[in-house]
């Protein structure tokens, strides 16, 4: 049992981060009458992110319509694919007209959870103070805090380094000898940006994505006319972007159909790209998917300018004003930019939690994230996490998987409210089914046997990062809490009904949702 404190203020659910989870979990609550909690943000802003995230170029690659919250459509986006700068704003204005702003704490990273089995309560570490809390949804996601690699000699360099989730804007590329590092979702974004303003661009190309076309367009005048007019119209169009992107799937799963959006990416390949020699650094030697698939129509034309190189020869050592590869050629450079992407499978949350036992919940997952419904695990009660593992997506839009999980949590909320309970967790039967089911349906799909190594395989080589998989079913798998698949632990002691509902609860009346569990 932790030391009581009662200057450490109490609320009754605290959430961790300010993306779409944080955002989407905690409009759900003030919807549902829940005014007992707090978001807290390492950051000034909210945004996660797409605050993070500002190099030349940013943007999404899932439609706008789809990729926002299906309770809060924005009629008015400028393109089919939204950049980031638009997203941001989209987010800061949905919270701010949802009335979240009022709950969140800025400049509160969370350092630790210790959850007291005693009082049935979390105790939260944060940059800022401490609090206590009932339950506690992590939404901290896993695109902001940046991989970069340890390299040989990286320490010396003279020039400028930075990565490209923290671009450093004051620093001007004009006429530069600029090193890329990274072939993945930021670069192919970035590089057509930068490629006409520097001197010379190097990118060091480990492996080839594959690319599809970008099929972003305006929307028209008349489009946000409609919307306004007409909200469900709308709504039907994300309806079909969605159901579309859920056939996109298949060649994943059955890997015969994979032969149909690979002629699409060669096609695209042989028009962009002349050059034999070029093209052939260019092409996967992998199946389409097993990476995650790029979409671009500017990135590919840009690495055939010349004033680029791409080098496929390993990276053997940094020196002040150069990188070396391992065939012994010396490349020029003043500025390193990192697009090596991020700590996905190994959750960073993860090293700051400790569960019933006190166990670290990473020495817990040894290397490999494990989650009843991707949300919960065994041991460490009312604890949610948002996109946590095996709820990734490389076909369609991750807000509809977070919204399932946001879904989860307000019916575990209702269950915790009309049985008295206090705390609850997957029983581990249960966990264990549903992550062997998962690894069941990932054998044979091309995440798995596809032929590359990718940042979905964690560090024992199992795919614990993607949903392996159509998003409906899992959608209707987390609508509605089944008890039998959890423990429930009663009250340490006699409570006010207030600790069970907020202060803005009533236990007479039911959470209203715009999905409940009737």
């Amino acid at each position: 049992m932790l030391p009581a404190d009662d200057t450490v203020p109490h609320v009754h659910i605290v959430i961790a981060g300010t993306g779409f989870g944080g955002l989407g979990t905690a409009i759900r609550l003030i919807q549902a009458g829940e005014r007992d909690f707090v978001v807290l943000e390492k950051a000034a802003d909210v945004g996660g992110t797409w605050r993070e995230n500002t190099y030349p170029g940013v943007a999404c690659d899932v439609p706008s319509h789809l990729y926002s919250f299906s309770f809060a459509p924005n009629p008015d986006w400028t393109h089919t694919f939204s950049g980031g700068a638009e997203i941001w704003e989209y987010l800061r204005k949905t919270a701010r007209e949802h009335g979240v702003l009022d709950h969140v704490r800025y400049g509160h990273e969370v350092l630790g959870l210790q959850w007291d089995d005693d009082e049935r309560r979390w105790h939260v570490e944060t940059s800022a103070g401490s609090y206590t809390a009932d339950l506690v949804v992590s939404a901290t996601g896993g695109l902001h805090e940046p991989s970069i690699p340890a390299l040989a000699g990286l320490d010396t360099f003279a020039g400028e380094t930075f990565h490209s989730a923290r671009w450093n804007h004051d620093h001007d590329l004009e006429g530069r000898s600029v090193a890329v590092i990274g072939t993945g979702a930021s670069s192919i974004q970035f590089i057509p940006r930068i490629q006409p303003k520097v001197g010379r661009l190097t990118l060091f190309q480990r492996t080839p994505p594959w690319i599809m076309p970008r099929s972003d367009r305006p929307l028209k005048a008349w489009e946000h006319r409609l919307y306004r007019a007409l909200p469900a119209a709308q709504k039907a169009m994300r309806a079909g972007i969605y159901w579309g992107r859920e056939l996109f799937v298949l060649p994943f799963m059955h890997q015969r159909l994979a032969r149909f959006p690979q002629d699409i990416a060669e096609k695209h390949l042989a028009r962009a790209v002349e050059d034999p020699q070029l093209r052939s650094k260019l092409t996967p030697r992998y199946k389409i998917g097993c990476k995650r698939i790029l979409i671009s129509n500017d990135y590919l034309p840009a690495l055939t300018q010349e004033n680029v190189d791409v080098v496929t020869s390993p990276i053997a050592e940094v020196r002040p004003h150069c990188v070396i590869t391992q065939d012994g050629v010396e490349h020029a450079v003043d500025t390193i930019i990192f697009a090596t992407g991020f700590h996905v499978t190994d959750i960073p949350i993860a090293q700051r939690v400790r569960g019933r036992t006190g166990e670290l919940l990473a020495d817990e997952w040894k290397g490999s994230p494990r989650a009843h419904l991707g949300t919960m695990t065994h041991g460490y009660p009312n604890l949610f996490f948002l996109l946590g593992p095996n709820t990734g997506l490389g076909h369609n839009s991750v807000v509809f998987m977070i919204e399932a999980q946001i879904a989860l949590i307000m019916s575990a909320l209702r269950h915790l409210r009309r049985t008295g309970a206090q705390a609850l967790e997957p029983r581990v039967e249960a966990q264990d089914a549903f992550v062997a089911q998962v690894d069941e349906s990932m054998r044979g799909t091309v995440w798995t046997t596809g032929g590359c190594q990718s940042w979905y395989l964690d560090a024992t080589g199992r795919n614990s990062t993607l949903w392996p998989g159509f998003t409906y079913p899992f959608k209707r798998r987390l609508e509605k809490l089944r008890p039998a698949e959890y423990l429930f632990t009663p009250p340490a002691h006699k409570v006010p009904v207030s600790a069970f509902t907020g202060s803005g609860g009533d236990l007479q009346a039911p959470l209203r949702l715009a999905s409940d569990d009737r």
